[in-house]
């Protein structure tokens, strides 16, 4: 049992290894600027302002509503579906015709009221944004493809004063620093 533990450890810590770049997302108070000022002076992470080109996104909440802001940033690729083989075309020497079967004109087309029909574009339900109950202090460090946690710690910050939030800011990158093993 303690080598699978420490087997998952350094799954984590080789996840971690890979990250370059970093997404922080909006955070209570304007912590994310502090962060982003920490992050890029002590060269731990390289701060990119398109989501897209992140390796990782730091965010303070897991869940629906950040799932929801995920999917809005890079939405789940879609299964592709296989392409079905076209039927055959009917000519009128087909033997179903002349036994008196159905011809594709006569078969039904579907609801003759669009508005009864499937959207194609239907949007899963947005999920709760509200802080209210929200524990404050949380960071995760989320990698932007598999969206697995990779790392977090809980550092509060006693007021939302400038220089509580910047010493905030800077136990979280020291940590992150100190986890990450950087050279």
């Amino acid at each position: 049992m303690l080598l699978l533990c420490g087997s998952g450890a350094l799954l984590c810590a080789a996840d971690l290894d890979t990250a370059r770049t970093v997404y922080i997302l909006s955070m209570s108070h304007g912590l994310d600027q502090y962060l982003a000022n920490r992050l890029t002076n002590g060269h731990v992470l390289q701060v990119v302002t398109d989501p897209t080109l992140a390796d990782v996104i730091l965010t303070e909440q897991v869940g629906e509503g950040f799932e929801a802001k995920l999917e809005t940033i890079s939405p789940t690729p879609k299964p592709v579906e296989p392409v079905k083989p076209a039927a055959p075309a009917k000519d009128a020497k087909d033997p179903k015709d002349a036994k008196g079967g159905k011809d594709a004109a006569e078969e039904p087309a579907g609801p003759s009221n669009p508005f009864l029909t499937e959207p194609e574009n239907k949007v899963a339900p947005m999920g709760t944004t509200s802080s209210f109950g929200r524990n404050k202090g949380n960071i995760f460090l989320v990698n932007a493809k598999s969206r697995q946690v990779l790392w977090s710690t809980y550092e509060p910050a006693k007021s939302a004063a400038s220089k509580e939030l910047d010493r905030t800011a800077s136990g979280i990158v020291s940590r992150l620093k100190k986890d990450l093993k950087r050279k």
